[in-house]
């Protein structure tokens, strides 16, 4: 779906991480079962996509990247950003911090950005000269050190002459966004200003998830402010909702319904943290508020006597579209399975996510274009 916000249009897509498939033909499959029935619910004569293609799926599009933008035309669906984090099997039974490799570090993480930078030059509507790729906030913090910091320095110097490339060949400028996320060596906006406002701000920025904004206890606007003052810009906001415990002593036993094999649940409560919620629910004070890295559904409050970070989302929207706003939005809810009871209806839950998110673009002056 697009708005218009001043003089620019917005993307709003979801993201199809929350679906297995890791090769194009899958690819295409997901179009017809989940895509299609998503727009239809919302009566939508175009629907975005922040497709996620793993590494094998990436090497085939950027072959062919005229089949697949046929088969999204075809269907009343588009492309402009893509979800560049998990390398591969990211619906697998356990996740957890395999998807954090390969790391930029490690050479298949660069490469695997190449071919998605060509995917999307050649997946992008004629209309739109720009896209996006979100990616890993460099590595999980245990891997950081100064030998790896120049190797992966090195890394994303070939990848900008790569992009370079990209824009000279198709006119089309891809711009990468780094995630901060908890846990990870980036996982405050402070840090992100720290490594990465030396790159070239014309290929890339940041990706603001805001699950982690919020489970990292971060002020929208005061975000904001330290990226603008660094130059470092918003590449794309993933729309997304952290699980809170105002009161964890009394949610416990609620809380433990969400402890899950297959990805990671970072918990903060004040200074304290834990990389997992089982880990969390055993050393954690409960004497104060936990923010899990738990993505849940933007349109739904989770059990009570657990909330959501809605109103971060919203006033992070909020805060960007009073200046010049953002491009590229993405609603990343990849935790359908694996939340507590069984969800039947997948293609109407992503629908009533991107309803949610239409009104709210609304309420905030945006007008569907």
């Amino acid at each position: 779906m697009r708005f218009r916000h001043r003089d620019h249009l917005v993307h709003l897509a979801y993201c199809t991480n929350v679906h297995p498939a890791e090769d194009l033909a899958g690819v295409i499959a997901q179009l017809d079962r989940y895509a299609v029935p998503v727009r239809e619910r919302l009566g939508a004569e175009r629907l975005g996509l922040g497709l996620w293609l793993a590494a094998p799926a990436a090497a085939e599009v950027r072959a062919r990247p005229g089949q697949l933008r046929a088969e999204l035309a075809a269907r009343g669906l588009e492309v402009v950003t893509l979800n560049g984090f998990p390398y591969a099997g990211f619906q697998q039974p356990v996740v957890k911090g395999a998807v954090y490799r390969p790391d930029w570090a490690e050479p298949e993480r660069p490469a695997y950005t190449v071919d998605l930078a060509w995917a999307l030059a050649g997946l992008l509507p004629e209309d739109v000269m720009h896209g996006s790729i979100s990616t890993l906030p460099l590595c999980w913090r245990s891997r950081w050190s100064s030998g790896w910091a120049d190797t992966a320095r090195a890394g994303l110097e070939k990848l900008r002459r790569e992009l370079e490339a990209v824009e000279s060949a198709t006119g089309r400028t891809v711009r990468i966004g780094f995630e901060p996320e908890p846990g990870c060596v980036i996982e405050t906006v402070d840090q992100a200003v720290a490594l990465l406002k030396d790159l070239d701000p014309r290929y890339f920025g940041v990706c603001l998830d805001t699950c982690h904004l919020a489970v990292m206890h971060e002020e929208p606007r005061e975000a904001l402010d330290k990226l603008t003052e660094a130059g470092l810009p918003v590449v794309k906001v993933q729309a997304s909702a952290a699980l809170e415990a105002r009161d964890p002593a009394r949610a416990r036993q609620v809380l433990e319904r969400f402890v899950e094999p297959r990805f990671l649940h970072q918990t903060r409560a004040g200074a304290h943290g834990a990389d997992d919620l089982d880990e969390a629910l055993a050393v954690l004070p409960d004497d104060l508020p936990w923010r899990v890295h738990f993505h849940i559904p933007l349109h739904a409050d989770p059990p009570p006597p657990l909330a959501g970070t809605r109103p971060v989302l919203r006033q992070t929207l909020a805060e960007l579209f009073a200046g010049d706003g953002v491009h590229h939005i993405e609603v990343e809810t990849y935790t359908w399975d694996v939340l507590p009871g069984r969800q039947d209806d997948l293609a109407g839950g992503i629908a009533a996510e991107l309803a949610w998110t239409r009104d709210t673009l609304t309420e905030l002056g945006l007008e569907e274009a």
